[in-house]
């Protein structure tokens, strides 16, 4: 069976949150490979610049830029600088997330919410916020937000990160409605369990094994490379009717 073509992204300027490692990294070296040159953010210069020599290897421009999303006012400075940068942002990927703490709401602190909020719902409105103001001005752009299935099904003690990646798939189709009428087009794909850095541990074990095979049709976890392919359409002229859509990629766990 021949592999489906990549979409050609040469001339699009990508910026990427969370690039630093895991899914972020994989994404962003998958836009570099369509040819996109890259605005990564991250809070790690170090990963970063890595993920940047290895973009750069792909023969695109990549530009680092370092940023608490927390902070409403980094948000602002970064989207500047790299429109600054690059003159414009064609694309951005909202991929930084955090997972929260391990428990039920009714242990939950305020700051635990308010930690996991702040970075997985209000950093990722507060930069397509941002970002969308160029991409109005010049009646193009591409918003592609990296919910989770944990935004579409309950999982317990997972309160926070559930509500917020709620959130986000509500996000993107309120911003949809917003924007497309200035050909603004706002997507989002929702990822189920995918092998990274963050969760090796875990998925090593018994219980992480138990896991994968009560809670996944397929029975294995998601490679990284395996979400690019909805990002990359997101992202490229194939979608151009697409905007307010949830693309699910989770080998069958939501039908669980």
């Amino acid at each position: 069976m021949t592999a489906p073509a990549t979409p050609d992204l040469s001339g699009t300027v990508a910026l990427v949150t969370g690039a630093s490692r895991g899914l972020g990294r994989a994404l962003a070296l998958g836009l570099a490979e369509a040819g996109a040159d890259l605005a990564l953010v991250a809070r790690s210069r170090a990963d970063l610049e890595a993920t940047a020599a290895d973009a750069a290897k792909l023969g695109v421009r990549a530009e680092v830029f370092t940023a608490d999303l927390t902070e409403p006012a980094a948000i602002e400075r970064f989207v500047t600088a790299a429109e600054q940068a690059f003159g414009r942002i064609d694309v951005l990927v909202n991929n930084a997330g955090i997972a929260g703490p391990d428990a039920p709401v009714h242990e939950l602190r305020a700051e635990d919410w308010d930690r996991v909020l702040a970075v997985d719902l209000r950093a990722p409105a507060l930069c397509a916020g941002a970002v969308a103001r160029g991409m109005i001005a010049r009646r193009r752009g591409r918003i592609v937000n990296v919910a989770s299935i944990s935004g579409l099904k309950p999982f317990a003690r997972m309160g926070p990160y559930c509500a917020a990646k709620a959130g986000l798939v509500q996000l993107t189709r309120v911003m949809a409605l917003e924007l497309a009428r200035h050909q603004v087009q706002v997507n989002c794909v929702c990822p189920g369990y995918f092998q990274t850095p963050m969760n090796d541990d875990f998925f090593a074990t018994r219980v992480g094994q138990e896991v994968i095979h009560r809670s996944i049709p397929m029975r294995r976890l998601g490679e990284p490379a395996e979400l690019l392919p909805a990002v990359l359409l997101l992202a490229s002229d194939a979608a151009r009717f697409m905007t307010g859509s949830v693309v699910v990629v989770d080998g069958g766990h939501t039908l669980t």
